[in-house]
């Protein structure tokens, strides 16, 4: 397991490590990790899937928009994608102490480089993404990820779209909507993966899919 800078793995100073302006070193972390996978022969980036929820689910959205030739599928839960509205949206300015606050243009100026929705662009191609939220969520609003959704449709991106009329944050309000879900997210990493690994990375990396994951925080 990959335990990247933000996180409390390692106490509070690796947490305090990406905070605020620092935090674009999370993101760097989790590339580095997906970068050394295919420099060691584990995977390839056509067959590599990643999985994350919340925060985890911005940090999908990061990588989508800053590091999209690493991986071959995104799958975002629940996720914070537009970093200028976020603190205005439900549960959004408890976080600011994290984040930082859009409202200042100290702040903005470094949440601006990184927030997804303001960093998509038509090329270069991203991998397949879907994105999965809840109308229901009541701490991180599920504009985040229509947003998401259209503007990435706009610029001709391959994105799919679920959401769930109850759940909240879990975006399932029981154990048979946890199971679809999951089965939803699986099954679209198993199809979107096999589609983009071209024969002479299988022959080099076998069938090997892999993925790395990112639990809801």
């Amino acid at each position: 397991m990959a335990n990247i800078r933000g996180g409390g793995e390692y106490g509070p100073q690796w947490h305090r490590a990406a905070l605020r302006e620092n935090r674009t070193r999370a993101y760097e972390d989790f590339a580095a990790v997906a970068a050394d996978l295919v420099a060691r022969g584990i995977t390839t980036p056509a067959q590599l899937g990643i999985e994350g929820g919340s925060n985890g689910g911005l940090l999908m959205g990061v990588m989508l928009t800053r590091y999209p030739a690493l991986f071959g599928a995104v799958v975002a839960h629940v996720p914070v994608l537009d970093m200028r509205r976020y603190h205005r949206l439900l549960a959004g300015a408890s976080w600011m102490a994290e984040y930082g606050d859009p409202d200042r243009a100290e702040d903005w100026a470094y949440l601006r480089e990184y927030s997804p929705y303001h960093n998509i662009c038509s090329e270069p191609a991203y991998p397949a993404v879907l994105l999965v939220t809840s109308t229901r969520d009541d701490r991180v609003h599920p504009g985040h990820a229509r947003k998401m959704a259209a503007r990435l449709r706009e610029h001709g991106h391959d994105v799919s779209y679920y959401e769930n009329v109850e759940g909240g944050h879990g975006a399932a309000a029981n154990n048979e909507q946890r199971a679809f879900v999951w089965a939803l997210a699986l099954e679209f990493l198993w199809r979107k993966l096999a589609e983009a690994a071209v024969p002479e990375q299988r022959s080099r990396a076998g069938d090997r899919r892999s993925a790395l994951v990112v639990e809801p925080t």
